[in-house]
């Protein structure tokens, strides 16, 4: 430890650390426990501590999720005799083909059999593996978002930030005014999920994509219903493909029958969709009323809303996942494996590579030598580990839709059995690059919501419990203001209209007539969307204060 290393900014506290890990998600969490199981195995002590910029763990945090326990298993092979939430086995599987009206029943992929699958609440998992870390001595500080990447004289990394409170909506200081803690640490462990904010700039900086295709995304949209007992079937699994998309646009349905009469449905839409008409929101509601799924919701009651975007690249945009002083692990980095549909599992597994790499690394090097150190074991352990194999074999059937649907699905058979042997791997593209001008585009008509199958997005971002303290600074900011109208709105029709889940971007007309450009940041729910399809990457995501955000009870 090197308590006597000052803080960067001079009103600001600091704590050192040996490991500060951002993000309590599960490759977080998963990491922080590994790292301190390492330690007490050899004896040795190690300060780690997990920043949560949700009020609660599991608040910002949203899945689909059928979980599979692979990493888990390595991590707390006892979970079961800990009480993990692990309640609902997965029992019955089915694929279907949707056209508008009908259902066609498809042949399961291998990779979307979950036979000795759990299907769980991300949120409340995460809240169990961080009542866990905490008895072993791991500090966790929910409420507190990392705003700032810090470095030292050398350019590397040493630790974050948390952000400034009490300043007005223009960033000045008011009488409320409460500067930021810095912790400094040996190793700086980014665990923020899907398209972190600093995890982007340390992109940016180290230019970690250089060797990698582009990342790509989706969006998916889920809700929480509570339905009639007799059309409940616990343990029951649907993914669709199909209506309402298009045969150009990437797309699916899940649809899993929890416990208490409870199903999570949802809908992901692939950001690289090119018509800016469309709305991923407003396809998620006019899938609830297709015949199969209408029938089930009818007479339910939604009890939760919540929007996440999900890294799609997979093998061919994983990225250097070290630089100096710190490292990427879970979803900042990119391990979801989208055939599968999980990421969960790959997540916590590249934690646990970190934190073995990590600790290996600091055992082996004492005092100020051991800041700002790479960590470049933890790249070797994860090129050999399973996790690499698994998102190697799927490496092309997510690009290989990039030429539609009848094309995508061929092809992903033929890679399922044995194309994946083949020495070729697809490209992924940037997603922003890839709408049309609106003028070459068909307009989509949407269906009013009916307030009983479908809903607006004001009545939506409700359930989410999101908040924002109104005098705060803007957390989504434009690099220029004038884009929007200038350029986003004539080409594209301002696609921030609709491909926001949360009705945070308006176009709205002065007294004048003229348009303006209007950012409700208090609706945002922290899917990052914005970020990523922004035509004219526009549009900088930063952290709000701690705390603010969603509040998901079980998503």
């Amino acid at each position: 430890m090197v308590d006597s290393m000052a803080a960067i900014r001079e009103d600001r506290e600091f704590m050192p650390y040996d490991v500060v890990i951002v993000g309590a998600g599960p490759s977080g969490l998963s990491c922080a426990i590994r790292l301190t199981q390492q330690a007490q195995a050899e004896g040795k002590e190690l300060s780690v501590c997990v920043l949560e910029k949700g009020a609660e763990v599991g608040a910002h945090l949203l899945s689909g999720a059928v979980f599979e326990t692979r990493a888990l298993d390595e991590l707390l092979p006892n979970w079961k005799d800990l009480g993990a939430p692990l309640t609902v086995e997965a029992k019955k599987d089915s694929f279907c083909f949707f056209t508008e009206t009908k259902a066609y029943k498809l042949i399961t992929p291998p990779q979307m059999k979950n036979h000795g699958n759990y299907i769980i609440s991300l949120g409340n998992l995460c809240r169990w593996l961080a009542e866990q870390a905490e008895a072993m001595g791991i500090e966790i500080f929910p409420g507190f978002a990392a705003a700032e990447v810090l470095y030292n004289a050398d350019g590397a990394v040493i630790g974050v930030a948390t952000g400034d409170m009490g300043l007005d909506r223009e960033g000045n200081k008011t009488d409320m005014f409460e500067p930021g803690m810095e912790l400094h640490a040996k190793t700086t462990i980014f665990a923020e999920g899907c398209h972190g904010s600093l995890a982007k700039q340390l992109i940016e900086k180290y230019d970690l994509r250089r060797d990698s295709d582009p990342q790509t995304y989706g969006l998916g949209i889920k809700e929480i219903w509570r339905i009639a007992p007799e059309k409940h079937n616990q343990g029951e699994i649907m993914h669709s493909i199909g209506w309402p998309m298009d045969t150009s646009t990437y797309g699916g349905s899940w649809l899993y029958h929890m416990e208490d009469n409870q199903i999570s449905i949802g809908f992901v839409v692939g950001l690289d969709y090119q018509n800016p008409h469309m709305s991923p929101f407003a396809e998620m509601q006019r899938f609830k009323h297709h015949p199969k799924i209408k029938a089930l919701l009818e007479g339910g009651e939604r009890l939760a809303y919540g929007a996440k975007t999900l890294v799609e690249g997979g093998f061919q945009s994983l990225l250097k996942l070290t630089f100096p002083g710190g490292v990427l692990i879970g979803d900042s980095a990119g391990f979801l494996n989208v055939p599968k549909i999980k990421g969960n599992h790959t997540a916590m597994k590249s934690g646990m590579l970190a934190a073995e790499a990590v600790f290996k690394m600091l055992t082996s090097v004492e005092g100020e030598a051991s800041y700002g150190l790479e960590c470049t074991d933890y790249s070797t352990n994860l090129k050999e580990s399973w996790v690499y194999k698994e998102l190697h074999k799927v490496r092309n059937i997510r690009p290989g839709f990039h030429k539609g649907l009848w094309f995508g699905l061929i092809h992903a058979a033929f890679q399922t059995f044995g194309g994946w042997l083949l020495p070729y791997t697809l490209k992924n593209h940037a997603d922003h690059a890839q709408l049309k001008k609106a003028a070459d585009c068909p307009k989509i008509n949407y269906p009013a919501p009916d307030g009983k199958i479908s809903f607006d997005r004001l009545s939506s971002v409700y359930l989410s419990g999101t908040n924002h303290a109104e005098e705060q600074p803007v957390h989504l900011q434009l690099k220029d203001k004038s884009i929007p109208i200038s350029k986003n709105l004539p080409d594209y029709d301002e696609p921030a209209q609709r491909y926001c889940p949360a009705a945070v971007y308006e176009v709205l007309n002065d007294e004048s007539g003229a348009p303006y450009f209007q950012i409700n940041a208090q609706n945002c729910v922290h899917c990052k969307t914005c970020d990523i399809k922004d035509p004219a990457q526009n549009i900088n995501w930063t952290t709000p204060q701690g705390g603010d955000g969603p509040k998901y009870p079980n998503m």
